[in-house]
């Protein structure tokens, strides 16, 4: 038997990063999987990939930050399966700044993508774990939750948010056999990560190896290493595991000397 045999898991950011490597996990574990992403082309290639080698996988192109479109997108999951067994709230996105650097627009679209989004998702999905007695909600924190980040000020508010608020709903949603735990990655080298040591830093390569000094491990994480996090959050193997905080860093905030 594999981990997450016919488990309905549910995706959102799944187009590429750790979203895609999730998605692929979950799949080969048994899960039928649905997968969303605001990147049409990308979010299909996912699905086709999978789909070709023998998963039960199913793409819509959704914004998560749009209440109606999520809406329609969790009717269509119950509809063709009747029941959601994960939710994974991984979409994000980035930005760099310090407070008096950042505009209105960019500080309310990362509040909106990385945060509002769940809240979003959530109250569509968490009804239906309501009444089925079971569900494991994982949400998308970072490793910033718990430090400080050079001009990084909306990601790594946005990114405390989800862990606090992650604490808060297991309160609330164990009553009903509902998990929700939250996951902190450090430095994954994902086409987020890249995209941000691109705008931050004249040397991207340099930069690279400047991050490798404040972690334990000797390489930045992989998508595929966050992934299994995940995989193990999704499965009845964390039956015991609640409101946690999975920290998945290489060593940035245990342990490393400074």
């Amino acid at each position: 038997m594999r981990r997450l045999e016919n488990k309905i898991c549910i995706i959102t950011g799944a187009g590429k990063g750790i979203g895609a490597a999730t998605a692929q996990k979950f799949s080969d574990e048994g899960a039928v999987v649905e997968i969303c992403d605001i990147d049409r082309d990308a979010g299909l290639g996912v699905s086709r990939s999978m789909n070709t080698a023998g998963g039960r996988t199913y793409f819509t192109e959704v914004d998560i930050t749009v209440e109606e479109r999520v809406k329609v997108w969790i009717d269509a999951v119950v509809a063709r399966h009747g029941r959601i067994d994960v939710l994974f709230n991984n979409a994000g996105i980035s930005a760099v700044g310090r407070i008096d650097e950042i505009d209105r627009q960019l500080w309310d679209r990362v509040v909106a993508v990385n945060l509002t989004s769940i809240y979003l998702v959530c109250r569509n999905v968490l009804p239906i774990m309501m009444k089925q007695k079971s569900g494991s909600v994982i949400n998308m924190s970072s490793s910033v939750a718990e430090i400080g980040l050079l001009r990084r000020a909306a990601y790594t508010a946005t990114k405390g948010a989800v862990l606090s608020m992650t604490r808060s709903m297991q309160v609330d949603y164990a009553p009903y056999g509902i998990r929700v735990n939250a996951l902190l990655p450090g430095t994954i080298m994902t086409p987020f990560v890249e995209d941000y040591l691109r705008k931050s830093y004249d040397d991207p390569a340099s930069a690279i190896e400047q991050l490798k000094k404040r972690q334990l491990a000797p390489s930045l994480g992989t998508p595929d290493d966050v992934a299994w996090a995940a995989v193990y959050l999704a499965s009845d193997e964390s039956r015991y595991v609640m409101g946690s905080g999975l920290v998945v860093d290489g060593g940035t905030i245990g342990g490393k000397p400074f």
